[in-house]
C-alpha cells in the first residue's frame, strides 16, 4: 500500500492538457525537462502553502489557549534545537524513530500495512534487556548480542501476524494491533517475576517493575560533539537507512518487494512468492521496530538503561507517522524522524509558556495532515484525468 506517488507517477501527471494521454510526437529533452521542473514546482508550492496553513492554525491555537505563539515557537526550538545539549537528545529520540520507519517502508513496499511497531519496540526491548542482563562475556559482544535479540523479538512477533496473513488469510492490519495489547501484557508478565526481567527486591521498592540495570561495560557508547553527547547507534541507523534505501532500489530483492506491493497477481505470475517475500518484509519490519527498542535500552535515552512499563514511549506510533509523512521514502524518513523528535524534545520547554505539552501533539497531527493533503490532491487529480482519458477514448 502506497500513501504518496512514486517516480513513475510523476510521468502519468505530464500529460496534454485536455486529453489526459501523451502527445503523439515524441516530446525533445528540453520540453520533458521543462514539463517535469514545472509539475515539480507545483507540488512544492502545494506543500509549502499546506505547511504554512498547518502553522497558522497552530498559532492560531496557542493564542486561543492564552498562550503566545511566538514564545512556544521559541520554546520549541530551545528544547530540541538551541539550548546546550539538546541537539544530542534530539539526535538520541530520532534514532529509534528513524529505525522503526525504515521498517515500515519495507513492509509497505510489499503492500503490507503493519501499525503494530508499538508492540514490537517493547517485545524487542524485552529481548534485548533479558541478553544484556543474564549474557556474560564481553562488553561490545553483549552490545551486538543485545541488539540481535531485540531485532529477534520484534521479527517473531511481527512474524505471528504474517503467518496468520499467509496461512490464514487474516488481515495483517488487524493482527499486528491487537497484539500490541498481547506483547505489552507479555512484558508486563516477564517484568513481574524474576526468572525473566523483574530485578531483585534489594535496592528497589517491591512496587516497581523494573528491570536490572543494563551495566556500564554493555551500554552503546556515547560521543560529545559540540557539547552534544548521543549514542553512536546514530551513524548505525544512517547505515541502516542507506543499505535500505539501496536493496529496495537497486537489488532483485528490492525489485521483487516492490512488485508484490504493486501489483500481487502480476508478481506471483512472474514467481514471487507472496509468502517468501511478503512474510519476510513483515518480519524485517518487526525486525527493525524490535532494533529499536534494543537501541533505546542501550542508548541511554530512555529509561535509564532499564525496562519499565510503558517502555516505548510512544515510539513504535510516531515512527509509523514517520514512514507516512516521509511518503515511504528513506531520505525523507531521515528528515522527518528529525522534525518528529524535535516536537519531542521540544515540549520539555513549553512548560514555562503557560502552554500545555498536549499542544505538540496537535501541532504534530496538523502537520501529518499537511504534509497527507498534496499526494491526496494529486491522487485525485490524476483519477480524474484518467477518467476522462476513457471517457474520450469510448
Amino acid at each position: 500500500m502506497s500513501t504518496g506517488f512514486d517516480e513513475s507517477e510523476v510521468d502519468a501527471i505530464s500529460l496534454t492538457p485536455g486529453t489526459g494521454e501523451h502527445e503523439d510526437e515524441p516530446a525533445s529533452t528540453q520540453s520533458t525537462t521543462s514539463r517535469r521542473l514545472a509539475v515539480s514546482g507545483e507540488v512544492l508550492v502545494l506543500y509549502l502553502i499546506c505547511i504554512a496553513i498547518a502553522l497558522g492554525l497552530s498559532a492560531l491555537l496557542v493564542q486561543v489557549t492564552g498562550g503566545s505563539a511566538g514564545d512556544v515557537f521559541n520554546a520549541l526550538l530551545d528544547g530540541s534545537f538551541r539550548k546546550p545539549g539538546r541537539i544530542g537528545l534530539t539526535i538520541g529520540v530520532a534514532v529509534p524513530l528513524l529505525l522503526v520507519a525504515l521498517g515500515t517502508i519495507i513492509s509497505t513496499k510489499a503492500g503490507l500495512v503493519n501499525i503494530g511497531q508499538e508492540g514490537q519496540v517493547f517485545l524487542g526491548a524485552a529481548f534485548a534487556a533479558y541478553v544484556g542482563t543474564e549474557m556474560g562475556g564481553p562488553g561490545p559482544l553483549v552490545i551486538v548480542a543485545l541488539l540481535i535479540g531485540g531485532v529477534v523479538g520484534g521479527a517473531l512477533w511481527a512474524g505471528i501476524a504474517a503467518v496468520l496473513k499467509y496461512r490464514r488469510n487474516v488481515p495483517e492490519v488487524l493482527t499486528t494491533l491487537l497484539l500490541v495489547t498481547v506483547g505489552s501484557q507479555l512484558v508486563g508478565y516477564g517484568l513481574k517475576n524474576q526468572w525473566l526481567l523483574l530485578a531483585p527486591a534489594e535496592g528497589r521498592s517491591n512496587r516497581q517493575q523494573v528491570s536490572k540495570q543494563l551495566t556500564d561495560d554493555v551500554r552503546i557508547p556515547r560521543i560529545t560533539w559540540f557539547g552534544n553527547e548521543f549514542p553512536i547507534s546514530a551513524f548505525l541507523a544512517l547505515a541502516i537507512a542507506a543499505l535500505v534505501a539501496l536493496a529496495l532500489a537497486s537489488t532483485v530483492w528490492g525489485f521483487r518487494v516492490r512488485m508484490l506491493g504493486q501489483n500481487p497477481q502480476t508478481a506471483q505470475r512472474a514467481g514471487v512468492a507472496a509468502e517468501r517475500y511478503g512474510g519476510g518484509a513483515m518480519m524485517l519490519s518487526g525486525g527493525f521496530a524490535g532494533l529499536a527498542g534494543g537501541a533505546m535500552l542501550a542508548g541511554g535515552d530512555f529509561g535509564n538503561y532499564t525496562l519499565v512499563p510503558g517502555f516505548p514511549s510512544q515510539i513504535g506510533w510516531t515512527g509509523l507517522l514517520v514512514a507516512l509523512v516521509a511518503r515511504q521514502r528513506v531520505i525523507g524518513a531521515i528528515f522527518a524522524a528529525l522534525v518528529f523528535a524535535s516536537l519531542r524534545t521540544g515540549s520539555g520547554f513549553l512548560a514555562a509558556t503557560g502552554v500545555e505539552r498536549r499542544v505538540t501533539d496537535v501541532v504534530q497531527g496538523l502537520l501529518v495532515l499537511a504534509l497527507l493533503i498534496p499526494p491526496a490532491l494529486l491522487f485525485l487529480r490524476q483519477q480524474r484525468r484518467a477518467t476522462a482519458a476513457a471517457g474520450d477514448r469510448t
